[in-house]
């Protein structure tokens, strides 16, 4: 099977920590980036989720959630208190 180059640009940083990632679970850069295309052709998708908003707070079913608890005090309905502070340290 003849090979092919493929070249992306990355920034420097994750370039270095995706080599590190790679060698600390024993593959090379190479190696990883060809189980991605595998990957993607086997699966005939990305074979991850890739959305707009990672963080859990802008999911669909919290948004509505905070919505229906917006509505329920507007009526009348629930309490409101001001933020808690917790300290980290």
């Amino acid at each position: 099977m003849a090979l092919s180059t493929i070249t992306a640009r990355v920034d420097e940083q994750d370039k270095a920590s995706f080599d590190a990632f790679c060698a600390s679970v024993g593959l090379n850069t190479s190696t990883a980036i060809n189980l991605f295309v595998k990957a993607v052709l086997r699966q005939n998708r990305i074979p991850f989720e890739i959305s707009q908003n990672s963080d859990p707070f802008y999911s669909y079913q919290n948004q509505a959630y905070i919505l229906k608890s917006v509505n329920e005090l507007r009526e009348g309905r629930g309490t409101a208190h001001g933020l808690i502070e917790v300290d980290d340290g």
